[in-house]
């Protein structure tokens, strides 16, 4: 996995609801914070300012469908080529994309993180590094029910429903399949020093070298 190359390095970071991918993608960016900019899966939902509200709170956003990847796409290839870009913001109040924007600017590595980056074979071909955090279910459910009770302010009841209804069967069908593309497993998310470490040490060879 030595990284050679003339443009940016793009490194792919997926795994399921609470898995501790964010984790791995910040702990990575840390270590090269004036080098690196992060792309979030979660900013490029679909606008759905044309919908009705009663329309949008029906939305799947576990499914590869909610997302805009031929914008994902797009900004991506800009960064790549050293251009700067506007990234979306997404408004979970309103479910849709808001009138903000993001201003980020090229570097030298570009992490892009989200549950279904390597579902996408048009995504995954822009990927120099792919990387899938694998953490068990239990575990990934519990980070839910706790980010989503005390920062969403949602019931756990909900949170239940949600996760059984939707994120169990979107994991099952579309992101647990998604790691047999993967270069890199990290068992345990933000927990394992050991992989990432490994794939740090890779991407500050690739630096040294640009």
């Amino acid at each position: 996995m030595y990284l050679t190359m003339n443009r940016p390095v793009v490194i792919g970071v997926a795994g399921g609801s609470g898995s501790g991918k964010t984790t791995v993608a910040r702990k990575i960016c840390e270590q090269f914070a004036d080098s690196v900019v992060m792309l979030e899966q979660d900013a490029y939902y679909r606008d759905q300012s044309h919908l009705s509200m009663n329309e949008r709170i029906k939305t799947n956003y576990d499914h590869p469908l909610a997302f805009d990847n031929d914008y994902l796409i797009e900004q991506l290839l800009q960064l790549r080529q050293y251009h700067s870009i506007e990234k979306p913001v997404y408004d979970y109040t309103m479910h849709t994309r808001s009138e903000e924007t993001i201003p980020l600017e090229p570097k030298e590595v570009i992490i892009l993180e989200g549950i279904l980056i390597l579902e996408d074979e048009r995504l995954r071909n822009l990927l120099d590094v792919k990387v899938f955090v694998d953490t068990d279910a239990d575990v990934r459910i519990l980070r839910r029910m706790e980010r989503d009770v005390h920062e969403r302010g949602r019931t756990l009841d909900s949170v239940i429903e949600q996760y059984l209804s939707v994120v169990r069967p979107m994991h099952l069908q579309f992101i647990e399949p998604s790691k047999r593309y993967a270069d890199l497993i990290i068992p345990e998310g933000g927990y394992n020093e050991v992989a990432i470490s490994i794939l740090v040490n890779q991407v500050r060879s690739y630096l040294e070298n640009v």
